[in-house]
């Protein structure tokens, strides 16, 4: 697989790490709830569910970590394009549901992945 494709897989779950840190640590700091936009009343109020959210953005990063450091290629760029394509539809929903930005945040990221590791593939 290319470095280039290898590459931005790392940042995508890198990017999922951060997140996964920001819902389940930081959320009701002053840090998370600037990163999200929110009053300490709703961060206090949604913690545990940013915390669940957070969660599956771990699960997200351990499958694309798990996709680039498969000892088989062949399996390992199975994981990394089912796991970017998870990403990819999550950004798609929260970008349309949540907040705009999730499509340059979370969705574009992938998308350019994805088309990577395609390519290399």
């Amino acid at each position: 697989m290319s470095y280039l494709a290898s590459t931005l897989v790392a940042l995508v779950a890198l990017e999922h790490i951060y997140i996964l840190v920001l819902e389940m640590f930081l959320w009701t700091t002053p840090t998370g709830r600037r990163a999200f936009g929110l009053k300490p009343e709703q961060a206090e109020s949604t913690k545990v569910m940013a915390a669940n959210q957070g969660l599956y953005n771990g699960f997200l990063a351990a499958g694309l970590v798990w996709g680039l450091l498969h000892p088989d290629l062949a399996v390992g760029y199975q994981i990394q394009v089912f796991f970017l394509g998870c990403v990819l539809v999550a950004g798609l929903y929260g970008g349309a549901t949540a907040s705009r930005k999730i499509f340059v945040i979370q969705a574009l990221p992938a998308a350019l992945a994805l088309v990577a590791v395609l390519i290399a593939g």
